[in-house]
């Protein structure tokens, strides 16, 4: 599968004036959003816990975890998502969770994120 990156704007959830913009990649394989640690610091970004995590080379290790704002370039809204921050000179990435608070899928072929209809609960929920 092909990857891509978009520009994301990523803001303090309390101080929108706090804020920075970068390229992240798209990585629909990961649950969360990933951040270098010095960006998030940059920000006032304050973790709420740490989380285990299991990372793509199979290691395994414990990350800050939070919430950041974030505004995908094309997008109009502005979505508070969960983020983990990774260490200094590490990746940005933009996990499943984030794009489906956006309400997109990424379509690697074409390189962009399509809106899509969301699914609410199951056969009770249509009731």
């Amino acid at each position: 599968m092909g990857m891509f990156k978009k520009r994301v704007r990523v803001s303090n959830t309390t101080d929108s004036s706090k804020c920075f913009e970068a390229e992240f990649w798209i990585d629909t394989g990961a649950l969360y959003s990933f951040v270098p640690e010095d960006y998030l610091e940059t920000i006032g970004f304050e973790a709420i816990e740490t989380r285990s995590l299991v990372f793509a080379d199979g290691r395994v290790g414990r990350c800050p975890f939070g919430y950041i704002n974030l505004e995908i370039e094309g997008f109009d809204s502005i979505n508070i998502c969960p983020v983990v921050a990774g260490t200094k000179g590490s990746m940005f990435l933009l996990g499943a969770t984030a794009l489906e608070n956006f309400g997109v899928e990424a379509d690697p072929v074409n390189k962009r994120l399509n809106p899509i209809m969301a699914i609410i609960g199951g056969f009770m929920a249509s009731r």
